[in-house]
């Protein structure tokens, strides 16, 4: 009988409801893990004290080390990866650490794996504080050398870190990312009713961050309010370095009343928001994979996304793939969509397909598949 392997979760970076898709993408991952639960392997998870609190469910399936700080102050986080983690890590006779934050702190003795989700602060280094820019300059690329494998969400991040950082290609793994259990949600016209939207609507679920390329989308959709009166735009998402830039454009093209901003909602109203939706439409100019557009797919939902970075490798066939910055296509597009209810179904249809072929299931096999490679090219 092969002996049982402890397998280590640096969560440090998981700071809850703040990092967005990171913390969906580890709770899934998490919960699936604990769902398979190969005999071979133990799961031992190392977070901050609000995780626990957040995601109840899924720390009560794990053995668990918590740090008694919130996360927000990244210097105190980095710190404790430094110190607190790498003593906890050897105390817990971890035999490999999963670091879900982009970075591989140093633990010595623990071998360790590494998961980048993109590398946008060296690619658009521009949407970042300086600090972070240079943090991550001077720590990730050599991160992704030390680490025994590398993990990304899609073939556009592999190829970034293997040409940035010349990591050799068999060190770096692509696991795509699965489409979730969507839940029962909110039911469409309640959510409806509670956000006060009219009968029909298009959804876009994003922060105002730079690269999520809003005032493309606040363009287009001006173009389709003049057409159709009884159509609303529904930004739901918290506000981020753009959002000034987003409420002045809403101002100026006359959208105020047409545009709903829900700013963070409940995943249940989220649901509810996108099952309803006539489509999502998601113009975001940078993803590492882009989550929401497999969910929306999943839920049955059509998708309307950018052909850049990752995108199209998620999107597939089972969505239309628009250029970030052609206004006119996007509007043309809405406009389509609301008009011809044959193209919409091909696209629900279309898009559930494309979804069931990326699970959370194959994504934790693929990863645990990682470990023992991982723990294999440690004890050789």
């Amino acid at each position: 009988m092969a002996a049982v392997r402890r397998i280590g979760f640096n969560l440090l970076s998981v700071i809850p409801r703040m990092v967005g898709g990171a913390e969906t993408a580890a709770v899934e991952l998490l919960d699936e893990l604990a769902n398979q639960r190969p005999g071979d392997l133990e799961y031992v998870l190392f977070c901050l004290d609000g995780f626990p609190r957040e995601h109840p469910d899924i720390v009560s399936r794990f053995d668990v080390r918590t740090l008694p700080v919130s996360g927000r102050a990244r210097s105190l986080r980095v710190l404790a990866e430094n110190s607190w983690l790498a003593a906890q890590a050897r105390r817990s006779g971890i035999d490999l650490l999963h670091h879900l934050g982009n970075v591989l702190p140093p633990v010595p003795g623990v071998p360790g794996v590494v998961t980048v989700y993109d590398l946008q602060p060296f690619d658009l280094p521009g949407n970042f504080s300086r600090i972070k820019t240079a943090y991550l300059r001077a720590v990730a690329p050599g991160s992704a050398r030390r680490a025994r494998l590398v993990i990304t969400p899609s073939e556009f991040a592999r190829r970034s870190v293997i040409d940035r950082f010349g990591v050799d290609p068999a060190r770096v793994r692509t696991v795509p990312l699965g489409a979730g259990a969507a839940g029962p949600g909110v039911p469409a016209a309640e959510a409806g009713r509670r956000y006060g939207l009219p009968g029909r609507w298009f959804a876009f679920n994003a922060v105002t961050a730079p690269h999520k390329n809003h005032a493309t989308l606040l363009r287009a959709f001006a173009q389709v309010a003049e057409k159709e009166p009884e159509v609303s735009l529904v930004l739901t998402g918290g506000p981020a370095q753009t959002e000034d830039a987003v409420r002045g454009d809403i101002d100026r093209l006359g959208l105020a009343g047409r545009v709903v901003r829900t700013g963070r909602i409940p995943r249940a109203d989220m649901i509810g928001i996108l099952r309803g939706a006539v489509a999502l439409t998601f113009p975001s100019r940078y993803e590492g994979f882009g989550l929401p557009v497999l969910e929306a797919m999943n839920l049955g939902t059509p998708v309307l996304a950018a052909n850049a970075t990752a995108l199209p490798e998620v999107v597939g066939a089972g969505g239309r793939l628009l250029e970030p910055m052609d206004v006119d296509a996007w509007a043309q597009a809405m406009l389509e969509l609301l008009g011809d209810d044959v193209a919409r179904t091909r696209l629900i249809d279309a898009g559930r397909r494309r979804a069931a072929e990326l699970s959370w299931a194959t994504a934790a096999e693929r990863t645990v598949e990682v470990y023992r490679d991982a723990l294999y090219a440690a004890r050789a």
